[in-house]
C-alpha cells in the first residue's frame, strides 16, 4: 500500500510536466517553457526527466513538432545551464545532450534555430567534457551554412564561438588555422552590425591571443577589410543603440591589431586617403595613426614615399580642418614608429631618410616670397619634430637657420609675425624632451640669434609682432639653463617696459604680466635683482605728488605697477619681497604721505587679493601672506578707526564702503584656504580683538584710546565688522570660536542698531554665516531663538524695522542653504513681509537674495554648508504658497508677490520650471504689467529661454506674449528694451503658423526701437526685426 502511494506521487509531478510539454508543444503556448524552467531551478525536475517527457516530441516525423521540442528543450537549457554539473553530477548528461544536439544540425531548417540556442546554452556551462567544444564547432562548420540563416540564428553561432573562445581557449586553438578557416565561412558576407560587432571582438581575440592563422592571413584580412571603410547610418529610433562610430571603433582594432596585416591593409588605406570621401579621408587616416602603434620599420618601409604623398597632399589641397588634423596625426605616429623601432647594426635608418624627404619638399616653400604654403610646411615639420627627440633634433638644425633668415629677410611686421609664430612652434616641441647635456639641445647653437629676433618683435610698433614675441620670450625662458643672466636681465627690462604700455596696447600689456608670473617661478633671483627694484621705484614715485606728470597718467601709472607686483607673485621667494612692499604702501597712504583716493586704495587691496589667490597653491606661502597681511591690514582699519581731534579725510577713506568691502574681500581670500590648526591659532588673535580690544598682535598696537566695536558710542569703529566678518566666514568648519555664545549676542545687538546700516548688515551677514556652519544641537537652538526674538522685537519697534529685517533675510538664507527645519518659518514669516506697506517691496527683492550665490558670506569656498539643490526644494516648498498668497492679496499688494515670485522663478533651473510652465505662465504674464521695472527684467529674463526650450506651452499664449513685448521695448529702462527685444527675437523660435499673423504688426512696431538712442537697444532691435522679417520665408 505504501509503495503504491510513493509511486502515485512520483508519478504526480512527472504527469505534471508532461501536461506542461504538451501545451508547449502540441498547444503552441509559450508560458510553459518557463514554468518548467523554473521548476527545474527549484529541484521539481531535472533536466533528464525533461527530456525523457520530450522523448515523442523529438522523434516526430513532423519537423514543426520536432522543432517545438527541442525550442523548450533549449529554453530550459538556457536558464538553466549553471545547475547542469551540480544538479546532474556527472558529464554523462552533458555529453548526450551535445551528442544529441550535434545529431540534430543535420536536422530539418525549420530546427536549426533551436538546436543552436541550446548549443548556445551548453557552450555557456562549466560542466562542459574536454573535447566537446572543438566537436561542436566542426559540426557547425561542417553542417550549417551560416549565412542563409536569419540575424538571430547568425548571432547565436557568433556566441557560441565567443563563449567557446572565453572558456576552451586551449581546446581550439589545438584546431590550429582549421578553426580561423572555419570562422572565415562563417563570417564571410555578414553584413548586420549586431552580428558585425561581435564577429569583429572574435577577430580581434583570434589576433591578440595569438590563435593560429596559418595560411589564412590574407583570407583573414579580406573578410574584415571589405566593410572598410564603414558606412552604415543607424535608422531612426534604433532600438539596439549601435552607432556608426562603434563599428569604426570595432574594425579599427582588427585592423590595427597586427603587423601581418600591413603589406595588404597599407595599399588599401592609401587608396582611400586618395579617394574624394572625406568620411573615407578620416577614417583611412585615422587606421594609419593605430597602426603605426604596432607597426615598425620593416611594414612601413616599401609604402614610406606614398604615404608621405597622400598625408603631404591632404596637408596642402585639403578644404577640410578634419583632414589636415588626422593626416598631421598620421605623419607624427609614422615618425614616432620610426623612431622608436629597433634596427640592426647593418640595416638602413629609415628616419633619417624620411625626415630627409620630408624637409627636401617643404623647407623651399619657407622661402617662397608670397609664403603662400607656409604654414602648412610649417605645420607637416612640426607634426613629425614632435615625433621623437632624434625627430626634433633634425628637423630643428635644418629648419630654425632658415627661419632665422627669413625674418631677417622679410621687413613687414605681418610676414615677421608668421615666421614668428613658426620658430613659436618649434620652440614649444623642445619642451617635450629631456637633454641630459647643455650641448645636446638642438637650440643652443641658435641661443642669442633666437633672443635678438625675440628683442627686435618686442621693440617692433606692431601689437601683433609684439604678441607673439612676448609668447616666443616665455617659451625660450622654460628652457632650463639657456638664457644667461644678460639674456634675462634684457627681457627682464623689456616685460617691465610692456607692462606699462597705455590702455591702446592692453593685450601686450596682458600678456607681458603673465609672461612676467611664469619666469618669475623659472627666475625669480632675476627678477628679484632687475624687475623689483624698479617697480619699488615707480611704486614710491606715485607716493609723492610730482607735478611734471600728468595725474592721469600718474594714477594709471600707479594702478599698472600694483598689477605687475602682484603677477610676479608666483614664487615663494619673491611673495616675501612684494607682499611688505604692497602693505608698505598702503600704510604710507594711510598716513597722509599721499593723496589718497579710495579708488586707489581698492586697487593696492585688489593686487593684494590676487596675492593670496597664487599664493593658494603654496601652504607655507600662503600662511605667510596671512599672518603678514591680515594682522597688518586689522592695524590700519583699527588706526583708521580711532577718535581723533582733528579730522583726517585719509583716514576716513579706509572706512568708506567700497574700501572696508575691497579689505575684506581681501582677508576673507587670505583665511579660506588655511588649515584648521593654522586657522585655529589666527581666531584666538582677531576674535579677543573684537571682544575684549586685545591689540597685541597687531603689527603697531599702540593706539591713543581702547579698539570697543560692540559698544553703542563708537560708530566708526563698528564698521570694521564688516572685516570680522570677512575673517570669520570664511573659516573652516571645524575650527572653534572663542567667546562663541558672546560674540554671537554681540552681532545679534548690533545687527539691529539703526544709526549705521552698513555695520548692521555686516553682522547680520557674520550671524548669519556662523549660524551656517554651527553643528546641530542646543547651541544652536538657542542661537535661532535669540534671533527670532531679535527680529521680532525689532519689526515691532519703528525705528529697527529695516534692520531687523535684514537679520531675518541672512537668517533665513544661512538656514535655507542648509536645510534646517526652521527655514520654513523664517520663509512664512517673510512671506507675511509682502504685505506690510513699508518692507512689502524689500520682502520681495529679498527672494533673490536667498535665490541666489553670495559672494563674500555664505559660499562653498568660504566652507559654508551650502546643500545641493536648494533652489529646487524652496521652489517646490514655497512657490504654492507665494502663488496662493498672490490670489488672496490686495490688489496694491500682488506686485510684491509677483516680483517675489519672479525671483524665484528666474533663479530656478529651466528643466526644474518647465513642467510646472503651464500653471505659473499666467502669473508671469501678468508680472509683465507690474509697473517696477526690477520684476518686468526679472520676468522677462525668465521667459527668454523659455521660449527656446517650451515654444509648445508659450505659443498657446502668442497673442499676449506680442502685445507685452512690444509695450516694454519702449519701457524708459534701457535693460528693459533691451530683454523685451530679446525675448521678441526668441518668439520667432515659436511655430511659424501662430506667428504669421503678427508679423506685419511686429515689423511695424520694430521699427521704432530702431531709431532708439541707445546703440545696443538698436543693435536687439535690427536683429529681432530680421528674424521677424525672414518669418515664413523659403529655408527660415
Amino acid at each position: 500500500m505504501a509503495a503504491a502511494t510513493a509511486l502515485e506521487e512520483a508519478a504526480a509531478p512527472v504527469g505534471a510536466l508532461c501536461g506542461l510539454v504538451q501545451d508547449f508543444v502540441m498547444g503552441q503556448q509559450e508560458g510553459p517553457a518557463d514554468q518548467v524552467a523554473a521548476d527545474v531551478k527549484s529541484g521539481g525536475y531535472t533536466v533528464l526527466q525533461v527530456v525523457e517527457a520530450l522523448g515523442s516530441s523529438l522523434e516526430n516525423p513532423e519537423p514543426r513538432t520536432r522543432a517545438r521540442g527541442i525550442q523548450l528543450l533549449s529554453q530550459v537549457l538556457l536558464q538553466c545551464h549553471s545547475l547542469l554539473l551540480e544538479k546532474e553530477g556527472t558529464y554523462i548528461a552533458v555529453v548526450h545532450l551535445i551528442l544529441f544536439y550535434e545529431n540534430r544540425l543535420k536536422d530539418h531548417h525549420l530546427v536549426i534555430p533551436s538546436v543552436l540556442q541550446g548549443l548556445r546554452a551548453l557552450s555557456m556551462s562549466v560542466a562542459l567534457p574536454p573535447g566537446l567544444a572543438v566537436s561542436v564547432l566542426k559540426a557547425i562548420f561542417q553542417e550549417i551554412h551560416v549565412q542563409s540563416l536569419l540575424q538571430v540564428d547568425r548571432h547565436t553561432v557568433f556566441s557560441i564561438i565567443t563563449n567557446f573562445m572565453r572558456s576552451r581557449e586551449e581546446e581550439l586553438k589545438g584546431l590550429g588555422a582549421d578553426f580561423t578557416f572555419g570562422f572565415i565561412q562563417v563570417m564571410d558576407g555578414e553584413k548586420d552590425p549586431r552580428n558585425l560587432l561581435v564577429a569583429f571582438r572574435i577577430v580581434h581575440d583570434l589576433i591578440s591571443k595569438d590563435y593560429s592563422l596559418g595560411p589564412f592571413v590574407e583570407e583573414l584580412f579580406e573578410v574584415t577589410s571589405c566593410y572598410f571603410p564603414i558606412d552604415f547610418t543607424p535608422p531612426p529610433n534604433d532600438p539596439y543603440g549601435i552607432q556608426r562610430d562603434d563599428l569604426i571603433l570595432s574594425l579599427r582594432a582588427v585592423l590595427a591589431s597586427t603587423p601581418r596585416f600591413a603589406e595588404f591593409l597599407l595599399p588599401l588605406l592609401i587608396e582611400k586617403v586618395d579617394s574624394e570621401i572625406l568620411s573615407a579621408k578620416l577614417d583611412s587616416l585615422q587606421t594609419l595613426n593605430a597602426c603605426c602603434a604596432v607597426y615598425g620599420q620593416k611594414e612601413l618601409k616599401d609604402f614610406l614615399p606614398s604615404l608621405w604623398a597622400s598625408i603631404r597632399r591632404e596637408v596642402f589641397q585639403t578644404a577640410s580642418e578634419r583632414v589636415e588634423a588626422e593626416g598631421l596625426a598620421a605623419l607624427h605616429s609614422l615618425t614616432a614608429c620610426l623612431s622608436s623601432s629597433v634596427l640592426r647594426a647593418d640595416a638602413e635608418d629609415l628616419l633619417d631618410s624620411f625626415l630627409g624627404t620630408i624637409l627636401q619638399d617643404c623647407r623651399h616653400h619657407l622661402c617662397e616670397p608670397d609664403m603662400k604654403l607656409v604654414w602648412p610646411s610649417a605645420k607637416l615639420l612640426q607634426a613629425a619634430a614632435g615625433a621623437s627627440a632624434r625627430a626634433c633634433e633634425h628637423i630643428t638644425r635644418n629648419v630654425l637657420p632658415l627661419l632665422l633668415e627669413q625674418f631677417h629677410k622679410h621687413s613687414q611686421s605681418n610676414q615677421r609675425r608668421t615666421i614668428l609664430e613658426m620658430l613659436l612652434g618649434f620652440l614649444k616641441l623642445q619642451q617635450k624632451w629631456n637633454y641630459e647635456e647643455k650641448d645636446e639641445r638642438p637650440l643652443t647653437s641658435f641661443k642669442d640669434q633666437l633672443c635678438s629676433l625675440i628683442f627686435m618683435a618686442l621693440t617692433d610698433p606692431s601689437t601683433q609682432l609684439q604678441l607673439v614675441g612676448i609668447r616666443t620670450l616665455t617659451v625660450l625662458g622654460s628652457q632650463p639653463d639657456l638664457l644667461s643672466s644678460g639674456d634675462l636681465e634684457l627681457a627682464i627690462g623689456h616685460l617691465y617696459r610692456l607692462s606699462f604700455l597705455e590702455e591702446d596696447s592692453q593685450s601686450c600689456r596682458v600678456a607681458a604680466l603673465e609672461a612676467s608670473g611664469t619666469l618669475t617661478t623659472l627666475y625669480p633671483g632675476a627678477f628679484s635683482s632687475h624687475l623689483l627694484p624698479k617697480l619699488a621705484k615707480e611704486l614710491h614715485k606715485g607716493e609723492s605728488d610730482v607735478a611734471r606728470e600728468d595725474g592721469l597718467m600718474k594714477s594709471s601709472r600707479h594702478f599698472y605697477c600694483l598689477q605687475a607686483l602682484s603677477a610676479i607673485s608666483t614664487h615663494p621667494s619673491i611673495v616675501k619681497e612684494t607682499l611688505p612692499l604692497l602693505l608698505q604702501h598702503l600704510c604710507q597712504a594711510n598716513k597722509g604721505n599721499m593723496v589718497t583716493e579710495p579708488s586707489e586704495i581698492t586697487a593696492i587691496c585688489q593686487s593684494l587679493q590676487q596675492v593670496a589667490e597664487k599664493c593658494q597653491q603654496d601652504p607655507e606661502s600662503y600662511w605667510y601672506f596671512h599672518e603678514t597681511a591680515v594682522p597688518c591690514l586689522f592695524g590700519l582699519a583699527v588706526q583708521a578707526s580711532m577718535p581723533e581731534k582733528e579730522s583726517s579725510v585719509l583716514r576716513r577713506v579706509l572706512l568708506e564702503d567700497e574700501v572696508l568691502a575691497a579689505l575684506a574681500s581681501v582677508i576673507g581670500t587670505a583665511t579660506t584656504h588655511l588649515s584648521p590648526e593654522l586657522a585655529a591659532q589666527s581666531v584666538m588673535c582677531i576674535v579677543p580683538l573684537f571682544l575684549d580690544g586685545n591689540t597685541s598682535f597687531l603689527p603697531e598696537n599702540s593706539f591713543p584710546s581702547r579698539f570697543q566695536p560692540f559698544q553703542s558710542g563708537s560708530s566708526t569703529q563698528r564698521r570694521l565688522v564688516a572685516l570680522l566678518t570677512a575673517f570669520v566666514c570664511s573659516l573652516p568648519r571645524n575650527v572653534e570660536i572663542p567667546q562663541l555664545n558672546r560674540l554671537m549676542r554681540e552681532l545679534l545687538e548690533q545687527s539691529c542698531c539703526h544709526s549705521c546700516p552698513f555695520s548692521s548688515t555686516a553682522a547680520a551677514k557674520c550671524f548669519a554665516g556662523l549660524l551656517n556652519k554651527h553643528p546641530p544641537g542646543q547651541q544652536l537652538d538657542e542661537f535661532l531663538q535669540l534671533a527670532m526674538d531679535t527680529v521680532e522685537t525689532g519689526l515691532a519697534s519703528g525705528s529697527s524695522r529695516n534692520q531687523a529685517f535684514a537679520l531675518l533675510l541672512w537668517v533665513t538664507k544661512a538656514l535655507v542653504l542648509r536645510y534646517h527645519p526652521l527655514s520654513t518659518c523664517l520663509t512664512t514669516r517673510l512671506m507675511g513681509l509682502l504685505s506690510d506697506p513699508e518692507l512689502g517691496p524689500a520682502a520681495a527683492d529679498g527672494f533673490s537674495l536667498l535665490m541666489s550665490d553670495c559672494t563674500d558670506v555664505l559660499t562653498r569656498a568660504g566652507h559654508a554648508d551650502v546643500r545641493i539643490m536648494f533652489r529646487q526644494r524652496f521652489f517646490t516648498d514655497n512657490v504654492p504658497a507665494l502663488v496662493q498668497g498672490f490670489h488672496a492679496a490686495p490688489q496694491d499688494v500682488k506686485p510684491n508677490y509677483l516680483k517675489g515670485l519672479s525671483h524665484v522663478l528666474n533663479r530656478l533651473p529651466k528643466p526644474v520650471l518647465l513642467p510646472e510652465l503651464p500653471t505659473l505662465l499666467s502669473l508671469l504674464l501678468e508680472a509683465l504689467s507690474c509697473p517696477d521695472s526690477v520684476v518686468q527684467l526679472s520676468t522677462l529674463s525668465c521667459l527668454q529661454p523659455l521660449l527656446l526650450e517650451a515654444p509648445q506651452i508659450m505659443s498657446l499664449h502668442v497673442d499676449t506674449l506680442v502685445t507685452k513685448f512690444l509695450t516694454l521695448s519702449s519701457s524708459p529702462s534701457m535693460a528693459v528694451r533691451i530683454a523685451a527685444l530679446q525675448c521678441m527675437h526668441a518668439l520667432t523660435r515659436l511655430p511659424t503658423p501662430v506667428l504669421l499673423p503678427y508679423k506685419s504688426q511686429v515689423i511695424r512696431a520694430l521699427a521704432k526701437p530702431l531709431d532708439d538712442k541707445k546703440r545696443l537697444v538698436r543693435k536687439e532691435a535690427v536683429s529681432a526685426r530680421g528674424e521677424w522679417f525672414l518669418l515664413g520665408s523659403p529655408g527660415s
